[in-house]
């Protein structure tokens, strides 16, 4: 059939499956818009381009499908550039439409115009920009296989105003086939016999969880083998709920506020089976004295990921998935668990001298508290989703997390303002879970005109505001390493966010005591709206353990003396 390139936006969308956008009109993009009119489609404005990244982002995290976001050119596309970067950090799988001017007028410096595909380049991965209508049905197709392929990752088009109005003919590929872009899925059975051989010989393996079993959707695989071979397991930030938080197995979260049992395990591995992660800077320290026992197996679908930052000696390229099969079907006659007791003994010893705790006996709420109490109320009912800082961490360490995709958060870039509307994308592709976005005092005003948002279309966020006053993380490392030079950190000239949730239509709270935050959290589920919980906290509480950057996961900071 032939139809106007903008139709042909709206019918592939339809056809990929897509059940709701994000997004923000404007003059580059009217076009498109008027086909959503047209169409029905659904769509979600929100109040910022930033906060509609986010929120696809959120959307795709939460359900493992493909998040779209449309955005008009400009401004419109320079403010969505934080939540590009924000999902090609994290690998989420997102197609970002951006309106441009007309073809005639690129290079002009005319009203609105910016270089799109320049500006995207670094942050997504791929990109495109639309010079003839004939091209866009097989750009699209190509941006939904590439987003969601391989390493999922954002996907930019970019298409000018004259060619969203152009009619053409619309036969949408069945299939994408490119040149250059093979995705590499089955995994090298010689390497993987070695792998397992190595492991068979190990005295103290570690399984090391990224996120790319969430990604691959290899949770119920990766704990399969777990169990199978008794070997204990820690989890990155992107990784918390593949093991659960009541798996017998799972030492923790490690890295830079990891747990002790976590941290001295990988400093003691003489294995690491490394399943999906990219050896971040901040779980790896160190990288000198990382590991340095250990002979490493990792398995990763980038083969760029692999040797990267340190040595590999059993590298496989492939999608977990197809690996951890393979690896399930030898391993059942070559592992025992019964040889890996000692080290279970030792690493369970390790999590008693140092356990992850607070004291919960100070006049003041914890904020610690805060997040345990939610996940006693709420468990595997909640999605949580989270900003960046002191509540972020202390989330990853004491929420239990029971499932994959439950914990949606900015991982490799710390985004803040991606909690709020990343919640709103979870509520929306979760609708039978609660959506909480837990959020510190500095975060939250980020994005905070998506109270207009969640109000509009009834989207039922409760975000938690751990409120100590403070741009908690930055305080805490002017604390420990800049002798309490408390540089453009206060924040104690606040809005009543009480008032500003209700201007807004949502509701609000400002809780001091446990029982008052029980009370507000139960109603706040009731209601169904959006939203704000005050919560007011311990000021000057620190995240512990800590490894100062550049240090080594052995020698962690278990505590704060102050020496004033």
């Amino acid at each position: 059939m032939k139809i106007s390139g903008s139709g042909m936006v709206i019918e592939a969308l339809q056809k990929e499956g897509v059940k709701v956008m994000y997004g923000y009109p404007g003059g580059a993009i009217m076009n498109v818009y008027d086909e959503i009119y047209k169409y029905k489609f659904k769509h979600i404005l929100t109040r910022h381009e930033q906060a509609a990244i986010h929120a696809a982002d959120g959307y795709a995290r939460a359900s493992g499908e493909v998040g779209v976001a449309i955005v008009t050119s400009g401004p419109g596309f320079t403010n969505a550039i934080t939540g590009l970067a924000t999902a090609y950090t994290d690998s989420v799988p997102m197609v970002v439409i951006s309106g441009q001017v007309p073809i005639t007028m690129i290079g002009t410096d005319a009203f609105q115009e910016i270089d799109a595909v320049g500006i995207s380049r670094p942050c997504v991965k791929h990109n495109y920009l639309v010079k003839d209508v004939k091209d866009l049905p097989r750009i699209l197709k190509e941006a939904f296989y590439i987003a969601r392929s391989g390493r999922p990752g954002p996907v930019h088009v970019d298409i000018p105003k004259d060619v969203s109005a152009q009619i053409g003919m619309f036969e949408y590929p069945q299939e994408i086939s490119l040149k250059t872009y093979k995705p590499h899925t089955k995994g090298s059975l010689k390497q993987i016999k070695k792998a397992i051989e190595a492991i068979s010989r190990a005295k103290k393996p570690i399984l090391y969880l990224g996120g790319g079993i969430i990604n691959s959707g290899a949770s119920d695989l990766v704990r399969e083998f777990a169990k199978l071979t008794g070997i204990p397991a820690v989890e990155t930030l992107m990784a918390r709920g593949v093991l659960g938080d009541k798996n017998p197995l799972l030492l923790g979260m490690l890295g830079m506020h990891g747990n002790y049992a976590s941290n001295m395990a990988m400093s003691e591995a003489d294995l690491m089976i490394a399943l999906g992660p990219r050896f971040d800077d901040r779980v790896t320290g160190r990288l000198d004295e990382f590991a340095k026992h250990a002979k490493i197996i990792h398995v990763d679908i980038d083969p760029s990921s692999i040797g990267k930052l340190v040595d590999i000696d059993y590298p496989i390229v492939g999608d977990l998935s197809n690996v951890v099969t393979q690896m399930l079907d030898l391993a059942k006659d070559k592992i025992n668990p019964v040889d890996y007791e000692g080290w279970r003994a030792l690493l369970k010893r390790y999590d008693e001298i140092h356990p992850l705790g607070y004291d919960n006996n100070s006049d003041k709420l914890k904020p610690q508290w805060v997040i345990q109490r939610v996940g006693e109320i709420l468990g595997e009912k909640a999605v949580i989703s989270t900003d960046v800082g002191q509540h972020q961490m202390w989330t990853a360490q004491f929420y239990p997390f029971s499932y994959p995709r439950q914990f949606i958060t900015s991982g490799g870039l710390g985004t803040m303002g991606f909690g709020f509307p990343a919640a709103m994308g979870a509520a929306e592709a979760k609708p039978d879970k609660v959506s909480i976005n837990i959020t510190g005092d500095g975060s939250i005003l980020m994005n905070i005109q998506e109270l207009m948002t969640s109000v509009e279309h009834k989207i039922p966020v409760i975000n938690i505001i751990l409120n100590n006053n403070y741009l908690g993380m930055v305080r805490q490392w002017q604390t420990f390493f800049y002798d309490k030079r408390y540089a453009e950190t206060d924040l104690s000239t606040q809005p009543d966010f009480v008032k500003l949730s209700e201007s807004f239509g949502g509701i609000g709270y400002r809780v001091e005591t446990k029982e008052e935050f029980d009370k507000a959290l139960q109603d706040a589920i009731k209601q169904k709206k959006v939203a704000m919980i005050d919560v007011v906290v311990d000021r000057l509480e620190n995240v512990l353990p800590m490894v100062p950057a550049g240090g080594t996961l052995y020698n962690m900071m278990l505590e704060y003396k102050d020496q004033s």
